[in-house]
């Protein structure tokens, strides 16, 4: 039966069809929807881990125990769970284990633009990068037998357009879900340094018994050579493939399903086989580096950018001498558009909170999340972000970078979902060593920014069940917060949070202020339909005050006044609480 599947779908539909057991993810773009759709098979175990290190060791135990076992990530995310990665390398497998990795070039929705091939080759684990939504579901589905055939796991790379691009997949009927035997081997899976040692040479002779299988074509469907006009060759994977066949349709293609280890002797074969070789890889020169130092002659990165996507477009204007098609609407004559700079959703529970840090003119170091627009007008409040949990531990650098002084005017902000990541080991070190920083958690009942998924604070599980809500409340004073240093504000109050915070700010302690209220995007945090802010025209000075918070919902006329678009008001009352002469109110609800 044939479907048509995003890439993300279809690696999960690889990984029922194989029978995997057990799923165990933190969400990231573009890697979300994988897990998503692995939790629609019921016969499945899935979760949201609360990071990806915890996700990566509960699938490496499932795997141990004898089940087939995912964890699936964005590649930030594979920075997180790195430790674990690295040595289950050593200790290999008893059910399948497979690592799955979206990178995001182009940086679409993420901070840098990193390159997860570098991870297979240093942990010395196998990857594949399948081109379409049918290699997705072939490659992970094999993945699993290649894992438990040559006792490793398995990391699968893909990227943006692969991940959420849509193609047709062959769809088979599940494997029934078998569970190996169980056999204790503390000399296999206790990696301490006797046992490491004669593992690490183990894992040589693998990454060799996989070289030498591949070049004899053993590891079916993964690498695939057309030969067509031989003047110009192509080594290429994943997403780039579909780029070269688009623009050289002429040129002979090594297409590498499988881009650590390399096939060196196929790739030796092609090379003599073409007058010209070039590598077309997005991102770093991995491919062109490793094959270089094979000894072979090939161009890559010097006719082709470092940075960001590329397209058929790009590699036609490298590679093809046909001219590139004519765009078929002349653009020169359309009138330029106006900037759309991103901004907060209307009704956002983040806007009230950082207008206040605005105000209060204090240094912010951030986080990963919506709220790092937090950084752009009209709240202009966020000074740094790094990584996910980076902001508590910036702001306790702060602190002992001045003796103190900074925390008088410092403040960390952090999302709940990421304060349950990677934050609260920060607050524990800033509480234990003994920092006066204050922590903003804005807890708006869900993780918001890659998609509205659920997380241990939330009372629900990945099927939407009931499930046990961690309070944060608790957890901050569990890790040494003093009870009467932790706030709940409601962060629509926006000049009752600006007076906590600068309470807070005060003090000599470590403080947290929980900004509460639900994103306004689901179900909690939406308004009543038909219920919104209303104008009492007769009151209103035309100030634009409720304009400055650029509110999606609130636009002024051409008379300086303000107008509410029904359709996106939340009546969240953030508009109500800046205008000074009371012509905004809430609507009845």
């Amino acid at each position: 039966m044939k479907e048509i599947m995003l890439g993300n779908e279809a690696v999960a539909r690889g990984a029922y069809e194989a029978g995997v057991k057990f799923v165990s993810s933190y969400p990231g773009t573009p890697s979300t929807e994988i897990t998503e759709t692995i939790a629609g098979y019921k016969e499945v175990s899935c979760e949201w881990a609360p990071n990806e290190k915890v996700g990566a060791e509960a699938a490496i135990g499932c795997s141990i125990r004898g089940g087939r076992a995912m964890t699936c990530m964005k590649h930030v995310g594979m920075n997180v769970c790195a430790d674990p990665l690295f040595t289950v390398s050593y200790s290999g497998v008893n059910g399948g284990l497979v690592f799955c990795v979206a990178d995001d070039p182009g940086m679409h929705s993420s901070q840098n633009e990193q390159d997860s091939r570098h991870y297979a080759r240093s942990s010395k684990v196998p990857m594949f990068e399948p081109s379409d939504s049918e290699e997705c579901r072939a490659f992970t589905k094999y993945a699993f037998e290649f894992s438990e055939k040559y006792d490793t796991p398995v990391i699968i790379r893909l990227h943006t357009r692969v991940s959420h691009s849509r193609s047709i997949v062959d769809v088979t009927d599940p494997s029934q879900i078998v569970i190996k035997d169980y056999v204790k081997d503390p000399k296999k899976y206790v990696m301490m340094p006797a046992n490491a040692i004669t593992k690490h040479v183990v894992v040589e002779k693998r990454t060799a018994q996989i070289i030498e299988d591949c070049d004899r074509d053993l590891s079916t469907g993964l690498h695939k050579v057309e030969y067509n006009d031989r003047k110009l060759g192509i080594i290429t994977a994943g997403a780039s493939y579909q780029y070269v066949k688009d623009a050289v349709p002429s040129a002979s293609v090594f297409k590498l399903g499988m881009v650590w280890p390399l096939p060196e002797k196929q790739i030796r074969e092609f090379a003599a086989n073409v007058e010209r070789l070039v590598i077309v890889e997005e991102l770093d020169p991995f491919l062109e580096t490793e094959i270089k130092a094979m000894g072979i002659e090939c161009e890559g990165k010097e006719l082709f950018t470092l940075l960001g996507e590329y397209s058929a477009r790009l590699v036609k204007s490298v590679l093809s001498e046909e001219p590139l098609p004519e765009a078929s609407i002349d653009t020169s004559k359309l009138p330029t558009p106006p900037g759309r700079p991103p901004v907060l959703c209307a009704g956002c529970p983040h806007k009230g909170l950082f207008l206040a840090l605005h105000r209060l003119k204090v240094n912010v170091t951030g986080d990963i999340g919506c709220y790092t627009l937090g950084a752009l007008p009209p709240m202009q409040a966020v000074d740094a972000v790094i990584c996910m949990g980076a902001s508590v531990g910036m702001a306790h650098g702060f602190d002992k970078a001045t003796d103190g002084e900074a925390s008088r005017n410092t403040v960390g902000v952090i999302g709940d979902s990421t304060f349950l990541h990677s934050g609260i080991t920060n607050l524990m070190n800033a509480v234990y060593n003994q920092s006066a920083m204050t922590l903003v958690i804005l807890d708006n009942s869900i993780t918001g920014m890659t998609g509205h998924q659920q997380n241990p604070s939330t009372g629900k599980n990945i099927r939407l069940e009931a499930a046990p809500a961690v309070s944060l409340e608790l957890l901050c004073q569990s890790v040494g917060v003093l009870p009467e240093n932790i706030r709940v504000v409601d962060p629509v109050e926006t000049y009752e949070c600006e007076k906590i915070i600068k309470e807070e700010l005060s003090k000599d302690q470590v403080s947290v202020v929980i900004a509460r209220r639900p994103c306004a995007l689901i179900p909690t945090g939406r308004a009543v339909k038909g219920i919104n802010a209303e104008v009492d025209y007769e009151k209103c000075k035309k100030c634009g005050a409720c304009a400055r918070i650029m509110c999606p919902a609130l636009i002024l006329d051409e008379n300086k006044m303000p107008v509410i678009d029904t359709e996106s008001c939340n009546n969240c009352g953030l508009c109500v609480n800046v205008c000074k002469f009371g012509a905004l109110t809430k609507g009845e609800q």
